[in-house]
């Protein structure tokens, strides 16, 4: 084959794209998926169930509100799929509508009942006994009652503002001596507890869900006036925000107020019971100048998410069985008390981390530990972009600084729903004197860099680590990512570079190890695409693997139509959004998207190539969407280590694997999940058989 028999991949037409919105929903559907799994342990489809609305609150505030407002200023261009974005919003509202109804079903019909079959019991204040009525009575009247604020809508009071995702009740009363009905707003307050837990028998879990327990009580709220109805209602606002770096002199400040403005976007969504009245649905579309497209109708109750409270029920048979990290190989010891050198580990060989089946705690946590308590180290240099709250990694580059030593920190202020967090750590980490910078005008720094420069028989010796997912050791616990702890030189150039680029003013050009955003990562992954396909045209043996959370970008998409072309077999393993369409005639026979949702969250980036038998493979933080590849520091680093390069192949196979229990993406861009075999066994769970292969993986040295 030739480059001139190969069909232009524009002559297949824009709808060579999957939508990205759409590819999103389906996306969440596979987690839906999981809810409906009768085979999935009971209180982990109860999380899959929360999770579920969770994240779709999470992309009405962002993708959804950014695409009404594209359309309401104008812009009702077609998405990269060609379809304009009134006909993309009105499918994927009617889609969310679906999905929403479908997962009210299977918690009502299944979930609840299969719950209380198990003991753990959700109830309704009519299937309790007096005595615990009584009971109730009184928690509401102290721990309840003095918290709630009744909001009267008439001419002296206007209707008040609705938080976004607070669960709210219209309430209707009666004046009894003018017989005129007065509409009234009251918020279920969010500082307690969605889920209330009750005295019950041994082996049981009784709980009432807040919102039922202050409705059995809406008459000492409003002393004197007849309740005459009540409805649940949330409302969903847009939360996108929008800076123009280049106009603002202190981005700090700026963000403070923007995340002020956030709070009162405009509605974009609004939830209400399947029992609201006609009239008081019309009196909250009328004030929340809502459409009827923008609203929907569900049975109760609103918001599941309350039901990630079901986590700590103490009940080891409904859930998975514990995966325990284990510290890896390089990084133990032969005496279980002596704490390890991990200096000496990095600087005898390349470590390859592969969270959370090998501990974030021994391995990343411990290094920057070591680090910080280290007389030796004069520096350490670090990327933050999503990090939690009481977070030891912060407390260590504190630490560090108050020893004397020099501490650069670029923290990301503007992660999406990480602002606030990070504005806190930001000034916390400046008042001790860490050098604290925000990165480069217009661009998000997502890399996850960490350097430490140390002083050893009179050189400079510098580690570092690179990884593919934020240094937050608790999400660690759940994100799949993997991260290299190197001293390479060509890596520590990179990377020094890199830090400079970031901090100062430096145009960085000349990397070695690393692809770097915006500038390298496109045109280095387009190459490396391009090679497989040229290999391939001269009938030499090719391939192709990527694993991301997101494959959306239409460059990267057609290199690797164009690829599949001529004949590269090209596997794409990807979480969430895909673009690519696989299986079409002419196009893209040779490209297979799988995707694996399950106990752990997918989130590392690997890139592998063929090149001619001398395999490459490149770990990151990059998704192939636009943002990554043009509008963020993103850095991949090229993996070296014989054995790195094995492991990573190996993850690639399990994931790839028909025997493996993974959604496959159709042509027609349905996704199917294939969990059992055509005999009806069960297929092999990705994340339990690298949890065993990482158990029981060899040390190759002990550490002295």
């Amino acid at each position: 084959m030739d480059q001139a028999s190969i069909t232009p991949v524009t002559e297949f037409g824009l709808d060579r794209y999957i939508d990205r919105e759409l590819s999103w929903l389906a996306f969440n559907q596979r987690v839906l998926e999981l809810g409906e799994a009768a085979e999935v342990p009971l209180l982990e489809r109860t999380n899959f169930l929360a999770i579920f609305p969770s994240n779709l609150d999470e992309w009405f505030m962002v993708r959804v509100a950014g695409l009404k407002r594209r359309i309401d200023t104008g812009l009702d261009q077609p998405t990269p799929a060609g379809v304009p974005a009134r006909e993309i919003l009105r499918q994927i509202r009617s889609k969310a509508r679906d999905l929403q109804l479908r997962h009210a079903r299977v918690f009502s019909n299944e979930v609840r009942p299969a719950l209380a079959n198990e003991g753990i019991h959700i109830l309704g204040w009519d299937e309790l006994d007096g005595s615990q009525q009584e009971r109730l009575t009184d928690i509401f009247s102290t721990q309840i009652f003095p918290v709630l604020m009744p909001l009267a809508v008439d001419p002296a009071h206007p209707f008040p503002y609705i938080s976004g995702l607070s669960l709210n009740f219209s309430v209707r009363v009666k004046n009894p001596l003018s017989g005129k009905i007065e509409f009234a707003r009251l918020k279920v307050p969010p500082v307690l507890p969605r889920l209330y837990e009750l005295d019950a028998p041994d082996g049981e879990t009784w709980y009432i869900l807040l919102e039922d327990l202050i409705a059995q009580h809406l008459d000492s709220l409003f002393p004197g006036m007849e309740v005459v109805d009540h409805h649940a209602f949330r409302v969903t606002r847009n939360e996108d925000m929008l800076i123009e770096e280049d106009e603002t002199e202190n981005l700090l400040q700026a963000l403070e107020k923007e995340l002020l403005r956030r709070r009162f976007g405009p509605p974009i969504r609004l939830e209400a019971s399947d029992d609201m009245d006609d009239e008081t649905l019309e009196i909250l579309k009328a004030e929340l100048d809502i459409t009827n497209d923008e609203v929907t109708i569900l049975p109760g109750p609103l918001d599941l998410s309350a039901l990630f409270a079901l986590g700590k029920v103490n009940r080891p048979d409904l859930k998975y069985t514990p995966q325990i990290p284990v510290t890896v190989a390089e990084f133990r010891t032969s005496d279980s008390d002596e704490e390890p050198d991990i200096f000496r580990a990095i600087a005898e060989r390349d470590v390859l981390v592969h969270h959370p089946y090998e501990s974030f705690s021994t391995s990343v946590q411990a290094f920057i530990e070591q680090a910080a308590n280290d007389p030796d180290v004069l520096a350490i240099k670090q990327t933050l972009y999503r990090t939690s709250g009481d977070s030891p990694i912060i407390a260590s580059l504190i630490k560090a600084a108050e020893s004397g030593k020099q501490v650069l920190a670029l923290v990301e202020i503007k992660a999406r729903f990480d602002e606030q967090n990070n504005i806190v750590w930001a000034r916390k980490l400046e008042k001790a004197g860490v050098h604290v910078v925000y990165g480069l005008v217009g661009l998000k720094t997502h890399c996850k860099l960490l350097q430490v420069i140390r002083k050893e028989e009179g050189h400079l010796h510098i580690y570092n680590h690179i990884g593919t997912g934020n240094y937050n050791p608790k999400t660690s616990r759940i994100y799949e990512d993997l991260g290299l702890f190197t001293d390479d030189e060509e890596v520590s150039g990179d990377i020094t570079r890199l830090f400079n680029q970031l901090s100062g003013y430096a145009i960085e050009r000349d990397f070695k190890r690393l692809l770097v955003a915006p500038l390298h990562l496109r045109p280095g992954l387009l190459q490396l695409i391009r090679n497989e396909r040229d290999a391939a045209l001269r009938g030499e043996p090719s391939r192709i693997r990527i694993k991301v959370n997101s494959m959306v970008d239409e460059e990267l998409t057609d290199a690797l139509y164009e690829a599949s072309q001529a004949g590269v077999p090209v596997d794409i393993w990807v979480r969430g959004i895909c673009s690519v369409r696989p299986g079409v005639p002419g196009l893209s026979e040779n490209i297979r998207v799988r995707s694996v949702v399950g106990r752990n969250l997918e989130h590392s980036r690997l890139f592998s190539f063929h090149n001619g038998g001398d395999t490459q493979i490149y770990i990151g933080s990059a998704d192939m969407m636009h943002r990554n590849l043009d509008r963020r520091i993103e850095a991949l680093v090229r993996l070296t280590d014989p054995d790195h390069l094995r492991t990573v192949t190996e993850l690639f196979d399990l994931g790839m694997s028909d025997d493996s229990a993974t959604w496959h993406l159709n042509s027609d861009e349905t996704w199917t999940r294939h969990h059992v075999s055509d005999q009806g066994e069960p297929l092999t769970d990705v994340h339990n058989e690298v949890m065993r292969r990482t158990a029981a993986r060899p040390r190759r040295y002990t550490l002295r």
